[in-house]
């Protein structure tokens, strides 16, 4: 079967084999929204499941570069069953530490990526969203349609499917929605109520950006903090070695900036990191000239329930337990492992699948959420209206992160029909989409 997608803004051909489930059209149609990485991982475990899986993203394309994610515990497990380790290790950042410094660049503190088993502050598995994303869309886009350039502008869901408008026109029926479209989901919104009912701010706001790497970095990362201000910047190896990826942290008690306006951003970034001093100077400097700009709140979704009727969400669409956690791509990679098992589980009944899969993750994602919130605290400036930093030293924080990495018990789901087919060939770290 054929079908046009959109993946560079223009109209091409792209072919949709089938697995071993059988033709297109033979299992429950699913629309995602979102190919970053909980949607193409949902699609590639509903795939294998026997589902027709249709995912949207509004982008014209992938997107490259993004912040360095990690995988640890369980979310590891689950990348195995995905027979993606290799892939994955192989686009890896291949980061063998931090260090933090101070503002004259002598060393603090070192971490390094074999602590705790690979599963530390600094992950054995760390890759860049976009170099996840695109493994995640090399090994489904053989089975799966993806639709670039478009999004979901309307639905109406009744007792036996979605009736979903498209931006572009088109009008299509499902027999399931599922969110995977980020921290502002649109979706959530249409389903489920405007952002600030769900939103909840930490107190800080992020950004990063690629910059030529004229620091010397080789494989460490290295991070300066200000206490007094509660600011931080920080330079981090990309597989790239002639590019780095800088990352800015500063406090702020709410946030008032639309996360699309570029220039406006830009300028709050510049405002905020004025006489931070270390190498901030020169890291700002590439802030006009950098491919890849990104700045928002560093915020977590807080919801009772990540379903309604035939529709559902996933990964920072549901759940996002924001960057000082750590933990949202293993959220969204578990997530959507349980996710397709238990739908699929429930013979594609929806009351009954999301049911199961809220049930199995709640606990789980509490506890990524709990960490997010202790590490947001702890960078929170000082003074005698603040909370007391964390003592992360004690017996019931190391409890916290074991519940947080391998708090989740991940079904075998015997009987659960599962094709296991090869979903794309091998890439290496350069392929391109």
């Amino acid at each position: 079967m054929e079908a046009v997608v959109s993946v560079d803004g223009t109209e091409q051909e792209h072919t949709i084999r089938t697995g071993e489930q059988g033709t297109r059209g033979s299992g429950p149609r699913v629309l995602v929204a979102g190919a970053s990485i909980a949607g193409p991982a949902l699609a590639h475990w509903l795939r294998r499941r026997g589902a027709e899986v249709t995912v949207v993203e509004r982008a014209p394309e992938l997107r490259p570069g993004g912040q360095a994610v990690d995988a640890r515990g369980v979310a590891k497990e689950v990348i195995g069953r995905m027979g993606l380790d290799a892939a994955v290790r192989a686009a890896c950042t291949d980061t063998a530490g931090a260090h933090t410094v101070d503002a004259d660049g002598k060393v603090l503190e070192t971490f390094r990526a074999d602590d705790d088993g690979g599963d530390g502050f600094i992950a054995d598995i760390e890759i860049l969203r976009g170099d996840l994303a695109r493994v995640l869309y090399h090994d489904t886009r053989d089975g799966v349609e993806y639709v670039f350039g478009d999004r979901i502008v309307g639905l109406t869901q009744d007792a036996d499917g979605v009736d979903v408008v498209f931006a572009g026109g088109d009008r299509r029926r499902f027999d399931l929605v599922v969110g995977a479209d980020g921290l502002h989901s649109e979706l959530r919104a249409m389903v489920f109520g405007p952002h600030e009912r769900f939103l909840r701010h930490l107190g800080h706001v992020l950004a990063f950006y690629s910059v030529p790497n004229e620091f010397g970095l080789d494989r460490w990362l290295l991070e300066h903090q200000d206490q007094e201000s509660g600011r931080s910047a920080l330079l981090r190896p990309i597989q790239d070695a002639t590019r780095a990826m800088a990352m800015f942290y500063f406090p702020s008690g709410d946030f008032d900036v639309d996360y699309r306006d570029v220039a406006a951003q830009k300028t709050l970034l510049r405002d905020r990191m004025a006489g931070l001093g270390w190498l901030a100077p020169d890291i700002l400097a590439h802030l006009d000239d950098t491919p890849d700009f990104y700045l928002d709140q560093v915020a977590q979704v807080v919801m009772d329930r990540w379903s309604s009727g035939r529709v559902g969400l996933l990964g920072d669409a549901a759940f996002s337990s924001s960057p000082m956690s750590g933990q949202g791509t293993g959220l969204a990679l578990v997530g959507a492992y349980v996710l397709a098992g238990e739908l699929a589980a429930a013979g594609w009944d929806p009351a009954a699948g999301f049911a199961r899969y809220e049930a199995r993750m709640r606990s789980f994602v509490e506890a990524n959420q709990e960490i997010g919130r202790l590490n947001a605290r702890s960078r929170d400036v000082p003074g005698p209206d603040a909370e007391p930093r964390p003592d992360f030293t004690g017996e019931w924080f190391t409890e916290l992160v074991g519940r947080a990495i391998n708090g989740i018990e991940l079904p075998d789901y015997a009987g659960v029909p599962d094709s296991a087919a090869p979903t794309g060939s091998p890439i290496t770290s350069s392929a391109k989409p």
